[in-house]
Parts: structure tokens; sequence; C-alpha cells
């Protein structure tokens, strides 16, 4: 049976003025400090998770009529099919990134709720463009839920069964990047990988300046992050920019980084249980996947100039 060329996933949840998950974790701690272990506590705590569960049954009925990227056919990449990228190629790289990142700076910033919406609309261009069927979600971003307490690393998280957006930290030019992962996922992407591709294309294709100058340095940034610890490279980039970077991984205390340091073990697993290599997929596989993309002779997509 064909699917229809729009889906409108109504994502009811991302407009409660609370995060849903949040509601279902936070509820039966408030009732019983109220109420105590009562009847009325119980329909409580069972409004609230009824509320929840209908509205993550609504938007899953909704997405199965989305046409999924076949990565493999479309980029001639996917998480099982990625060539490793020379050291040398990707030094060189971070070199040419910044260049462009220092020549073409721009500063302007909009309202986190005007980019939201400009970001998903590119990001459903961008996927239309490839599947012929435009996948509508909400626009909708919430600054905070319980889970930026529990990854503190993390700057953005997507609740999978509400399609609920969190970002957590202001990250200036990147923000563009960090919502179109987390949009991603809303339109039915929940791997790290592709969404971390999705994202890029999508806004180095916008032609926004603002989108693209995010994009190339959500690129440079995950290169510096596999090149960690080896050879320093010859790179000079803007005192805005490099606040920027600097300000994702802010010095914690020996305490917070053993704490971040098991959460990370944590995500790290529960992202290889579901067929993911782990969280070196923002970085390592996403640069390696732009690699393999930009180098294929198979890829029915043409890279776009980035």
């Amino acid at each position: 049976m064909r699917t229809p060329d729009e889906i409108r996933i109504s994502n009811r949840a991302t407009y409660w003025p609370i995060a849903p998950i949040d509601l279902v974790v936070g509820a039966p701690l408030v009732v019983r400090a109220l109420w105590g272990v009562t009847p009325l506590g119980r329909v409580v705590q069972a409004a609230v998770l009824g509320a929840y569960l209908g509205s993550a049954l609504r938007d899953w009925r909704d997405r199965r009529g989305i046409r999924r990227i076949d990565f493999r056919r479309e980029f001639g990449a996917d998480l099982q099919h990625l060539v490793p990228m020379p050291r040398e190629v990707r030094e060189a790289e971070v070199r040419t990134l910044a260049e462009r990142l220092n020549d073409e700076f721009i500063p302007r910033r909009s309202g986190r709720r005007e980019l939201a919406v400009e970001v998903d609309r590119h990001l459903t261009l961008y996927i239309a463009g490839i599947t012929g069927q435009r996948v509508r979600t909400s626009a909708a971003v919430r600054g905070f839920t319980l889970a930026g307490l529990a990854f503190p690393f993390a700057l953005g998280a997507c609740d999978i069964l509400s399609g609920d957006i969190a970002i957590f930290k202001d990250t200036g030019p990147l923000e563009p990047h960090v919502l179109a992962h987390e949009f991603s996922h809303r339109k039915g992407y929940w791997k790290e990988l592709p969404a971390q591709a999705l994202a890029y294309l999508a806004l180095v294709a916008s032609g926004e300046p603002v989108l693209r100058q995010a994009a190339r340095l959500e690129r440079l940034y995950r290169h510096l992050r596999v090149l960690a610890g080896e050879q320093r490279v010859g790179m000079a980039l803007r005192p805005e920019l490099r606040k920027a970077l600097g300000e994702l991984r802010p010095a914690s205390s020996a305490v917070g980084r053993q704490l971040e340091a098991g959460m990370r073990r944590l995500y790290d697993a529960r992202m290889r249980m579901t067929g993911q290599a782990g969280i070196s997929d923002y970085d390592l596989g996403f640069t390696n996947f732009l690699y393999t993309f930009e180098t294929s002779t198979t890829a029915r997509q043409t890279p776009p100039a980035a």
C-alpha cells in the first residue's frame, strides 16, 4: 500500500507545560507525599500514565506511514558500512573548516522558538527531497527535563515515546544543529548516527548562512573530539567560536567527573544494546559517515557543498 505524501504526527505531549516523562516519574512521588497510598492517589497516577501512553500510541500510529530513508542506497553509507577517515585527511579538514568558519562568521542569533521553526522546516524539506514525503511534526522545545540532571554531558534529549524534546543549555552558534538532531529523532530516526547525519546534511543544504555555520561547527567539533589526545592540529579559531566549543564541556569537580563518566558508560551500553556502535557514533561514526558519503561511487544523493 502506498503511503501518503504527507504525514502529520500530532506530538500532543510536547505542548504540555511540564515534560511528560517528568510527570510520569514525578507524579507517584508527589501523590504519595500529598495523599499517601489512597484510591485518589492511584487515580491521579493512572490518569497521568494514561495520558502519556495515549499520546505515545497516537504518535506511533501516525509514524507507521513514514517512508524512511535507506541510508546505504541514498548515501552509500550506514551504521554497518563506513570507510575510516585517514588521519591526515581529518587534520586537513579541521584546518579547512576553521578557515571557512573564521572567514564567514555570522554573529546573528534568533530566539529559540523562531530558530526551531526554521530548522524544522529545512529538515522536513530535506527529508522530503529524498523520500517524496513531508513528515510534519511539532517544533515545540522545552528548556528542562529531569533527564538533564541524569545525563549532565548531554546537550539535549528526545523522549522516544512522546517525541518531547528539551535543550539543556544555550549552545550559541551550534544550537541549530542540536535542534536538527533532536528533531530527526522526532521524525522517526531514533539512532544517533542517522540523526547526526540528517541534521548536518539538512542544515548544509538549507542555503541559510547561520544554519550552514552550525553544521560546519558541529563537524569541526566532532573532528576535534576524535583527535583528542593525539598530536595537536594547527588551527586558529575566532574567539566567539572557540568560546562556544569550550562551553560545551565545562570543568567540573572530581565527583562530577566520576558521575559523568559513569553515566557515559551507561549511555554507551544502552546504545550498543540497540544496535549502535556506542557514544562514538556522535563523532567518529558521524565524521566517517560524511567521509564515506563524500567519496562514495554508489550513493544516489549528491553531497551538498559544505
